[in-house]
């Protein structure tokens, strides 16, 4: 028996033991809560990545999914609902968003991928930190170079002011961060030590886009640059501005003007050749 006619014989396996342990230890869908899977057919066709430009804080930024509806039960499940059995869902979306946002990076560079360090509140509740299960589940390597400058508030909760002043001065990056309990320290407190190095910042939700923004300044300020950044999901705006068009590249949007400088990004991403 080939390949191919093993594949659908596969298929019938895995759906019956799904059955299985639908019947021995019960579940319900996150994201409707059907019973007897972690994420139903439906709700999973929902988390289906549709990859597009946003601008959120004068950043350009790369989202899968908007944070409303399924993605938002999921997504809201899965980082406060202890519902680490959606992992598997959610990844797709923000693989595709990785790999869209990587392709405007010049052509052999070399780019690593950081994201953002949770509160001391956050981690200590849920006792994971959900961007990395994901990027775990994409086979992706996470660079630990940004860690807290200073506690925090979470920013769930605060109006688009707030969170800039709750953001603002919030992280530090440097070369090598280290865990201390529920608490992540740049083991070089100046925060060097990044010259030369590029990255992907990825986070999972995107709301006034102020903690991205205080990311690549932090990355700008030990030498590092932002070549890209893609987040799972974005809020809905309740006023949407003009969006990027679809056609654009992040090289297209930075020759218009007003790409990075204060915002914290800076030189845009290259195409080589």
């Amino acid at each position: 028996m080939n390949g191919r006619e093993r594949a659908p014989l596969l298929a019938v396996a895995r759906e019956a033991v799904r059955d299985a342990l639908a019947v021995l230890l019960p579940v319900e869908c996150s994201g409707c809560g059907a019973p007897d899977r972690a994420v139903c057919a439906s709700c999973r066709a929902a988390l289906a990545g549709a990859p597009r430009r946003i601008d959120r804080a004068g950043l350009v930024i790369w989202a899968g999914l908007e944070y409303s509806g399924t993605t938002a039960s999921v997504l809201g499940a899965f980082k406060d609902g202890a519902r680490t059995d959606a992992a598997a869902h959610l990844a797709p979306a923000l693989r595709e968003t990785v790999s869209a946002a990587l392709a405007d990076v010049a052509v052999g560079a070399t780019v690593e991928v950081c994201t953002i360090p949770s509160t001391p509140t956050a981690r200590r509740s849920r006792g994971y930190v959900p961007v990395e299960v994901l990027l775990r589940r994409c086979g992706i390597r996470v660079a630990p170079v940004l860690a807290l400058a200073r506690e925090r508030a979470d920013q769930a909760g605060l109006d688009a002011a707030a969170r800039r002043r709750n953001a603002a001065g919030g992280l530090v990056a440097a070369a090598a961060t280290r865990s201390f309990g529920s608490l992540t320290r740049p083991l070089d407190d100046r925060g060097a030590g990044l010259d030369g190095r590029r990255f992907l910042l990825v986070d999972d939700i995107v709301t006034t886009g102020s903690t991205l923004v205080e990311a690549v300044r932090a990355i700008d300020a030990a030498g590092g640059r932002t070549a890209a950044i893609a987040v799972l999901a974005e809020t809905p705006r309740r006023f949407p501005r003009h969006a990027a068009s679809s056609r654009e590249t992040l090289r297209d949007i930075a020759a218009q003007g007003g790409y990075g400088g204060r915002t914290g990004v800076v030189d845009p991403p290259f195409r080589a050749g």
